[in-house]
């Protein structure tokens, strides 16, 4: 469904936050013939609904939002309302058809876009390959779950969005190079399952995309893909994009057999950080870069990259303590890659955030398959339940905080300097914190006021 296909149609927009403000301004020019917009509840991510947007579209809430979408043809959703809101259900059981901004976006700029997506390491590779593509002068407007919401993206050659589940769910075109990081059990409640949540990460590639690069380490991707008649890139595989001693003996990434640039030239730690560059590296040439040919300029921007905020960014401190700000990290499996990124110093993690319900077994099978030696600190509200989950595991030392300024302050009284206090909280921040960024602020400020 296109933006020109909402002309004469009964529309609603549901959400009054960036996404549902830029749908708005999208859609009321179309010519549909009633728009409104509704709202289930209040959220921190709402925003004042102006006399401007409310004479493009009113605003309803609570029941008389419900009785607005009653009169609806065609939703168009914000990300955060899920597949199994009660109202999207309704709708959907009178016929109606459930979309996103997104989706009307791509509808129309599929054939000029990278869509980069995954449980972990999308937002790390969608900036990636923004910047390597201007490294080799290709121009390129960055947009999607991180920048500028896509319905008010400015025209250009080419783009480069990272989609969230939320996103991707709703597509009924895919992006001309499809990239895919991991696939691990995330967003169940909005989805309804683990089957649902892969169903709806993977839609992104079910139309017909030029190429899908992929993580070829990725188990679960590793096992999906092939036999789905896609164009495939396993980025990570011998005959690809992988890393391997290069002429000097040590690690360099390579395509095929032919080495590009030393591994250290990239500064993310972790094997999931190397998978990121190679599936970033596998998205160029996919869009024609010839990335032998490139590699200078491709290797100085490499070497230039610099983690995202909140993601394994260290904080220094006069103790001699390296505090580690990965507070975007919301599932087990990430967290997992941070500790392996650390293991090898004295190190405290602080563990817990919203109780979704979320399965710590791959967290505990690395731990007892790779035995690290941690105090484990847990904070509200599904603190308690990992440790309870890492019980009996050697080298572990559990210890319970009442919030995460607790947590700092106990994490200081346990690190030695030298050490390093991990948060990667392998939970969802809401709940206690607006959002990731929020629980940073709130670690960062810990940190400030803990300092002797």
């Amino acid at each position: 469904m296109r933006l020109a296909d909402l002309r004469g149609r009964r529309v609603a927009v549901w959400g009054t936050g960036r996404e549902g403000v830029a749908a708005v301004r999208a859609i009321a020019p179309v010519g549909p013939a009633e728009l409104v917009v509704i709202q289930d509840r209040e959220t921190f991510l709402a925003q004042q609904w102006t006399p401007e947007l409310a004479a493009l579209a009113p605003l309803y809430g609570g029941e008389a939002g419900r009785q607005a979408l009653a009169g609806a043809e065609v939703l168009v959703r914000s990300p955060i309302i899920g597949q199994t809101h009660p109202w999207v259900r309704e709708h959907r059981a009178r016929g109606g058809t459930v979309t996103g901004g997104s989706a009307l976006w791509l509808a129309d700029h599929a054939g000029r876009t990278i869509g980069v997506t995954g449980s972990k390491g999308k937002s790390t590779t969608t900036s990636l390959i923004s910047q390597l593509l201007t490294a080799v002068g290709r121009p390129n407007v960055l947009g999607g779950n991180i920048g500028i919401a896509t319905l008010d993206l400015p025209e250009a050659d080419l783009y480069v969005l990272e989609l969230s589940v939320y996103q991707c769910a709703d597509l009924t075109d895919s992006p001309r190079v499809v990239a895919l990081t991991s696939l691990y059990p995330e967003h169940l409640d909005w989805s309804g399952s683990e089957q649902a949540y892969y169903r709806d990460k993977l839609t992104i590639a079910d139309h017909q995309p030029e190429r899908v690069v992929y993580n070829a380490d990725d188990p679960e991707l590793a096992a999906r893909l092939p036999g789905r008649g896609l164009p495939l890139l396993a980025a990570g595989g011998p005959d690809t994009f992988h890393a391997a001693p290069g002429p000097d003996g040590r690690a360099w990434l390579h395509r095929a057999e032919r080495p590009l640039f030393p591994r250290a030239a990239f500064g993310p730690v972790g094997r999931h950080n190397q998978a990121n560059l190679c599936v970033a590296l596998g998205v160029l040439e996919s869009v024609g870069v010839d990335c032998f040919a490139q590699r200078e300029p491709i290797a100085a921007a490499v070497a230039g990259f610099r983690p995202l905020p909140h993601r394994l960014t260290p904080i220094e401190d006069p103790s001699g303590i390296t505090f580690v700000d990965d507070s975007i990290s919301t599932i087990p499996q990430s967290t997992v890659h941070a500790i392996e990124a650390f293991a090898d110093r004295p190190l405290t993690v602080i563990l817990g955030g919203e109780d979704r319900g979320v399965d710590y077994r791959p967290l505990r099978d690395f731990l007892a398959r790779q035995p690290v030696t941690a105090t484990l600190v847990g904070i509200p509200d599904s603190g308690a339940q990992i440790l309870a989950s890492l019980a009996g595991l050697p080298g572990l030392v559990p210890v319970l905080a009442d919030d995460l300024v607790d947590a700092v302050r106990l994490a200081r009284e346990r690190t030695p300097a030298g050490g390093v206090v991990l948060l990667s909280p392998a939970a969802p921040s809401y709940g206690r914190f607006d959002n990731y960024e929020h629980r940073s602020r709130v670690f960062r400020q810990a940190i400030a006021d803990t300092r002797q």
